[in-house]
């Protein structure tokens, strides 16, 4: 985990229900801090604050909230809800945790490259790789929780190669909470993956079209008399 600590700034909040679409206008993000033993905090934080601190800690990395007096509570991100855009936060719920309890995370996963390399063997000769798990489960101490784990791209040679969970290079100290079998990334030919996508789309279109003529053959059917 990097050692930087992330903070976020709150002050207790009065209004909720429909009225915190109020508090938006204002540039105001409503929060919740599940304090473990304790009253949930209803609380509200600056936007940009919360987002600086979203796009910083994700759900990996400890943020350390303070209210009005300065009293602080460390958390982790536990829920992250937006606006139908997805372009906008509106809500956030944070959960307390104690620095000699293990808890439970999501970390980000990234490709590892050799010699210098920006990609991996399969992509730089015109391979396709796709990404099918951006994050995992994970359980560790918060000192010890990663900002990221890492998968070997150099791995990725030929159509048809694959690395799974199994074979992440995990920190000491983590353990893996996610499925290992499960599919990290894949090399496929790039023809046939626009193959399958052009399929795909032929046979939607073919679902429109059958549905409109359904539709349209309902519309023309004669209607019984009462």
């Amino acid at each position: 985990m990097s050692s930087d600590q992330v903070q976020l700034k709150y002050q207790n909040r009065k209004i909720v229900g429909k009225q915190v679409k109020k508090l938006y206008l204002d540039g105001i993000v409503p929060i919740v801090i599940n304090d473990h033993g304790h009253q949930s905090i209803i609380a509200q934080a600056s936007f940009k604050d919360v987002v600086k601190v979203v796009q910083t800690a994700g759900k990996h990395h400890p943020v350390v909230v303070i209210d009005d007096k300065d009293k602080q509570l460390t958390t982790l991100i536990k829920e992250v809800s937006y606006l139908a855009t997805k372009q906008r936060i509106n809500h956030v719920v944070f959960s307390t945790i104690e620095e000699n309890q293990i808890v439970e995370a999501e970390i980000p996963l990234k490709p590892l490259y050799q010699d210098g390399n920006e990609s991996s063997p399969a992509e730089r000769s015109g391979l396709l790789v796709i990404e099918h798990l951006e994050t995992v489960e994970v359980e560790a101490l918060p000192k010890d929780l990663p900002d990221v784990i890492y998968y070997d791209a150099e791995k990725l040679i030929l159509v048809g190669d694959h690395i799974t969970v199994e074979e992440l290079i995990v920190p000491d100290k983590v353990t893996i909470k996610t499925d290992v079998s499960q599919s990290v990334v894949s090399v496929y030919e790039p023809s046939a993956v626009e193959a399958a996508n052009n399929s795909l789309a032929g046979d939607s279109e073919e679902e429109v079209q059958d549905s409109q003529t359904e539709e349209s053959s309902e519309a023309e059917a004669p209607t019984e008399e009462a």
